[in-house]
């Protein structure tokens, strides 16, 4: 069983704070939804713990396993197990799916034979075309299409935790459930649980991934945390609740632009 630890976490942007002290625990078989308001901060917490440059970690700590993620590089992040679902999946060419799921298997440990049998079989469970599978990575692939290729290596990849960032950006009723599903699935598994951060602006995506707890990101805060019903709240009432007409804390941090996190 694994643990992700954030705590106290505090982060700027070009000399400006945008983490203000964001504590959460996220444990294997756990689903945790992150929601707020746009520039609240949650790409910056997701870049934040997978290293992305630019931002810098002013005080607070993000541990895996008793483990000091802060000091890792990404890459490392990666291998020691996190995985981030990128709102903007970058597209690769002349790089195969394949032989970046073999390589990625190795850099784990994993055995890596038979990946096309594997990638096959996972590929079915989420409707993405087997066509697809021989492309360059997300090459000419629609929103949606690409949402499930990062469904698909997630799966592939078997990670501890798992941060989504808008898993259901771009994505149709469709395909939001396939992958959904298939995210619940790994969470459930019974000798691996996947532990799930799950970061979204609509309810939708929970009415198939179960979150055991949805927290509310303000300002860079996390001002409201509760079981499902409070995603369902925030469904009909909105964030006024929860906010006091202040200037978000992300508003012109670049906070977008995640499909360039391992360019920088």
């Amino acid at each position: 069983m694994s643990e992700l630890v954030i705590s106290g976490l505090h982060a700027t942007v070009a000399g400006r704070e945008i983490l203000r002290g964001v504590d959460l625990t996220i444990r294997s078989g756990e689903v945790h939804a992150v929601m707020g308001p746009n520039g609240a901060g949650k790409s910056t917490l997701s870049a934040v713990v997978m290293g992305r440059s630019g931002y810098e970690v002013t005080a607070g700590s993000v541990t895996l396993d008793g483990e000091d993620v802060l000091a890792m590089p990404t890459w490392q992040r990666a291998v020691a197990g996190l995985h981030l679902v990128m709102q903007y999946p970058t597209e690769v060419p002349g790089v195969a799916l394949r032989d970046v799921m073999v390589e990625a298997l190795a850099a784990r440990g994993h055995a890596s034979d038979n990946v096309r049998g594997q990638l096959v079989a996972e590929a079915a469970k989420i409707g993405f075309e087997e066509r697809f599978l021989d492309r360059p990575l997300n090459v000419d692939l629609s929103g949606g299409e690409k949402k499930r290729n990062e469904t698909l290596q997630l799966a592939m990849l078997r990670p501890r935790i798992a941060i989504l960032d808008e898993l259901d950006s771009g994505l149709d009723i469709d395909a939001l459930r396939d992958c959904s599903r298939r995210v619940e699935e790994l969470s459930n598994d019974p000798d691996e649980p996947l532990g799930v951060l799950a970061i979204t602006h609509y309810n939708r995506l929970l009415t198939e991934l179960k979150p055991d707890k949805v927290h509310i990101l303000v300002k860079g805060r996390i001002v409201a945390s509760g079981g499902p019903e409070l995603a369902t709240t925030l469904e009909t009432d909105g964030y006024a609740a929860f906010t006091d007409g202040d200037e978000p804390a992300e508003s012109g941090a670049g906070a977008s632009g995640l499909d360039d996190l391992f360019r920088m």
